[in-house]
């Protein structure tokens, strides 16, 4: 039986290489097997640092009586869903129609063309508390393909037919955000903070909608933010620094203990902008912990440690600082993502800023030029472990969330290089844009997905981070303020106006998308320092500046110069006074008089 899954670039899917189930990597190449052989196909996607992708490995996929009988009646496709996320968000719309208990490992049963006939998530190896065993799922699924075919293919055709139905675009962007705010007030937990019950996950994209509401004034927000936050410490890991993925008790006990590097990235900005370094200061040094020797974030951290040579979760975790030095920490899946380090340069640069943290800003430093040498170039790579890179082609939220960690870094550093490279990535966006969406990925959808008439619209909902339209909305907007280019407001607006009914319905769901919403309500309020000096009293004030909506650079008299020959409009003529950093307060690119004094620049910025 050939191994293809040893030279894999994804961790995930070489931890599966020695089962003897006779798995394949995503491509076109399995789904002609499976058509060759009229055999089903067993989509299984997971990815490396999920605990019970590992159980069910350990069960079923390790168990040979179990891989004789997949090998014999289907053709097996292992897919690392971080390294294929339109692939599993496809599918993961499909297995809706199947389960309301979506998660991973996700198994999806689909005919040679690609179709979902059948999905679940974990399947035990026997019957446990009313779920089925695997093998059960097994012998119903081969049944019902040679038993009632004609059954099978028509329950795929409408799955296909409800994935392809795109709901009409909003035509305005009207946003009642008090309502809003009320309403996830609503879904608060009175008792034990966050938001709903068991499981509770710290709903990053909506905290960070709560800060951006309460900079503009909005005190409902700004409490239920700082609630909010301090009830997800019981996430923290106090050694460490790092948050785990969620709570499985409402009152935040018994964590699982995966460390994810996207809830992390966002965790840091938030509590940088609530004030709350010590948190920050833990976050920003597990990311950096993170960094691979080429410059890169790795993807996360297990919750599995090894203990007496079998494999235990959380049980390194429980452990103090001392203890743990003692043992080997849970494996980290070193697997570099494009998107997920786009955010961890967004957290490092604006927490950084906002802090006085220059160590951090340079830590994002590192990773950016790795990303903009080895996964920028003639197409945006997705996903690269060590040397090798991966062939799954990028996905909007690379796009997006790359381009706003740029951005965000050349304010943190003035260096006009990555703010450059921001652009062009909106500008290749907007480019590919097609079918009413002002923005798409350079070199379109999945192949295999396409070819099968599965490739979909981007999904507008943000859950554990943003959506891609709303990273590249956000970008695009950032990108608005810098350069008075009025097609990157259009794009963002057009896209929040698609997107804008849903979130004001399911705000839980829209977090980030309301974030974009909530600063392109604002007007534009620029504020721009020119100093030579980093610790000059205006320069300190407008690096802690935060509003929605608004941005706040620091620059030297050369940086700015270079910024306004590159084509931002913001800094053009914007230069110090001789030996002396001056200030200019701008809305919608007029700015005031320049200024020199910080106290008139403080009473300026308490006025914005």
């Amino acid at each position: 039986m050939p191994n293809r899954l040893m030279d894999a670039v994804s961790p995930y899917l070489r931890s599966h290489a020695d089962n003897p189930v006779d798995w394949w990597q995503w491509g076109p190449e399995p789904f002609a097997e499976a058509a060759r052989r009229d055999v089903p196909v067993l989509v299984s996607i997971g990815y490396s640092t999920c605990h019970w992708c590992h159980v069910m490995a350990r069960e079923s996929f390790s168990d040979p009586a179990m891989a004789a009988i997949m090998n014999e009646r289907f053709v097996a496709i292992k897919v690392d869903r971080e390294e294929h996320a339109e692939v599993d968000s496809t599918y993961m719309a499909a297995a809706a129609a199947f389960t309301g208990n979506l998660g991973w490992p996700l198994n999806v049963f689909v005919t040679p063309e690609g179709r979902a006939f059948f999905a679940g998530t974990y399947w035990p190896p026997e019957p446990v508390q009313g779920h089925p065993s695997f093998r059960v799922v097994l012998d119903a699924v081969t049944d019902a393909w040679q038993q009632r075919r004609a059954e099978v293919d028509k329950n795929a055709a409408a799955i296909v037919d409800a994935l392809a139905s795109v709901p009409a675009a909003g035509e305005s962007l009207v946003i009642d955000f008090d309502s809003i705010v009320a309403e996830l007030a609503g879904y608060e937990d009175s008792q034990f903070g966050g938001f709903g019950g068991a499981p509770k996950f710290p709903v990053s994209p909506v905290q960070r909608f709560l800060l951006e509401r309460a900079s503009v004034g909005d005190t409902v927000a700004s409490t239920l933010a700082h609630r909010t936050l301090r009830a997800t410490l019981g996430l923290r890991d106090t050694v460490d620094g790092g948050f785990f993925r969620y709570a499985t008790m409402r009152d935040w006990s018994d964590p699982h203990y995966e460390r994810m590097l996207y809830d992390n990235a966002q965790l840091l900005p938030g509590y940088a902008i609530a004030g709350m370094e010590d948190v920050a200061q833990g976050l920003a040094g597990w990311i950096a912990s993170m960094q691979q020797p080429g410059g890169g974030f790795a993807s996360a951290q297990d919750s599995e440690s090894t203990v007496d040579g079998k494999r235990v979760e959380g049980f390194y975790y429980s452990l103090d600082a001392a203890s743990r030095g003692r043992m080997e920490a849970p494996p980290v899946d070193a697997k570099v993502l494009t998107g997920w380090n786009g955010l961890a340069i967004e957290g490092l640069a604006v927490a950084g800023r906002l802090l006085g943290h220059p160590e951090w800003i340079a830590t994002a430093r590192i990773a950016a030029d790795f990303l903009l040498e080895h996964h920028v170039g003639a197409r945006l790579v997705r996903a690269s472990i060590g040397s090798t890179v991966s062939s799954a082609r990028a996905t909007l939220e690379d796009v997006g969330m790359l381009a706003s960690g740029l951005i965000e870094l050349a304010i943190a550093t003035g260096e006009v290089r990555y703010v450059v490279a921001a652009r062009t990535l909106v500008d290749d966006s907007l480019a590919a844009g097609s079918g009413g969406l002002t923005f798409g990925v350079p070199g379109g959808a999945d192949p295999v997905l396409q070819s099968q008439g599965l490739a979909v619209e981007p999904d507008p909902s943000d859950g554990a981070l943003p959506s891609g339209l709303s990273a590249v909305a956000s970008a695009a907007h950032r990108l608005f303020l810098l350069t008075a280019h009025e097609q990157y407001r259009a794009a963002a607006t057009a896209v929040m106006a698609r997107i804008a009914e849903a979130a004001s319905r399911q705000p839980i769901s829209c977090g980030a998308a309301l974030a974009v919403m909530s600063a392109l309500a604002q007007p534009a309020r620029q504020v721009v320092v020119i100093s030579d000096d980093p610790a000059d009293a205006l320069a300190a004030l407008a690096r802690r500046w935060h509003r929605s909506g608004s941005i706040s650079i620091v620059l030297t008299g050369a940086q700015a110069a270079q910024w306004a020959d590159a084509g931002f409009a913001l800094l053009e003529g914007r230069v110090s006074a001789p030996g002396v950093a001056t200030s200019y307060v701008c809305t919608d690119f007029v700015c005031r008089l320049p200024a020199t004094d910080a106290a008139n620049l403080a009473r300026e910025l308490d006025r914005e």
